[in-house]
């Protein structure tokens, strides 16, 4: 029992942190995202080699396979389009937009069950879906566009957890190759930057240098403990502790940010999380069914 406590307190917090991210980029200004996104490559690198020269934990490096370097290469990619769109997304004013990836996403990883691994949905599963999809049409009709940020996010980071399951590579450990491979591109349009002029680390004083590297932190620290709260809880539990991190984002976007939230706007809102109820009310419930199998068929041994 107090290992699963741990694992809940590592995953609220994990959550609670990537909600609490579009209070943090705001701070980087005038840094761009394509710069800010840089530097988070660069000092999660340096973040994830730190943590594993503490722990001495380096024999990892001997049984990464190709089809894994390979793997993580294009996580590494899809990750970048995530956070560079969800930089972007918040330092423009789209906070709510980037909230509704966020909240569409695990309606998406199930269309990617459907997809990829050719898995067949329940009933209320469809039903969820295609809540999601009308959602979709109902904020298109909204934004007049596509919400494009909301769509890239949700797949990107659906895409990016589908490579990263195929793979099957501990966090830190392949963080540290995912930043590896960003890092030569990451760091020459740094010193791009640097050299032109237009580059902000150094020229805004040590405070705002200083928030540039502590990018590295905020990425790595809740990466790691999603991991350690994955590794002591139920998937049900993470799957509801996952509507943590839009939850705040929306609130950032409402409350703090004061985007404009017409009608129609929360009307859509409205119809996704009437989605995830029933995809939540679903997952809960199948579980449950799956236990009860599991003891019935126990206790006839």
């Amino acid at each position: 029992m107090p290992d699963t406590r741990r694992g809940v307190l590592y995953g609220v917090t994990a959550y609670t942190m990537w909600g609490l991210f579009p209070l943090y980029w705001p701070l980087l200004k005038p840094s761009g995202a394509v710069e800010i996104l840089a530097h988070r490559m660069v000092w999660s690198l340096v973040v994830v080699i730190t943590v594993l020269a503490v722990r001495r934990h380096w024999s990892w490096i001997r049984t990464i396979t190709r089809r894994q370097l390979i793997l993580l290469a294009l996580a590494a990619v899809t990750v970048s389009v995530n956070w560079g769109v969800y930089i972007y997304a918040v330092n423009a004013g789209h906070v709510v937009e980037s909230a509704l990836g966020y909240f569409i996403n695990p309606l998406v990883s199930v269309l990617f069950g459907v997809l990829v691994f050719r898995e067949r949905l329940r009933r209320w599963q469809w039903i969820a879906v295609g809540l999601g999809a009308l959602a979709v049409l109902i904020l298109t009709l909204d934004y007049g566009r596509l919400p494009w940020i909301a769509l890239v996010l949700a797949f990107s980071f659906g895409t990016y957890g589908l490579i990263k399951k195929a793979a099957g590579v501990g966090s830190a450990e392949s963080l540290t190759i995912e930043t590896l491979v960003l890092l030569v591109p990451a760091l020459g349009y740094l010193l791009v930057l640097q050299a032109n002029g237009t580059g902000t680390f150094g020229d805004h004083g040590l405070g705002h240098a200083l928030l540039l590297v502590t990018a590295g932190v905020i990425t790595a620290v809740p990466l790691m403990l999603f991991t350690a709260a994955a590794l002591r809880v139920p998937l049900t539990v993470i799957g509801l502790l996952q509507y943590i991190a839009p939850v705040l984002q929306f609130l950032c976007g409402v409350l703090i940010a004061h985007e404009t939230m017409p009608a129609s706007r929360w009307a859509g809102f409205v119809v996704v999380w009437l989605a995830l109820c029933v995809f939540t009310w679903d997952s809960i419930r199948s579980a449950h069914t799956i236990r009860q199998e599991r003891t019935a068929a126990l206790e006839t041994v």
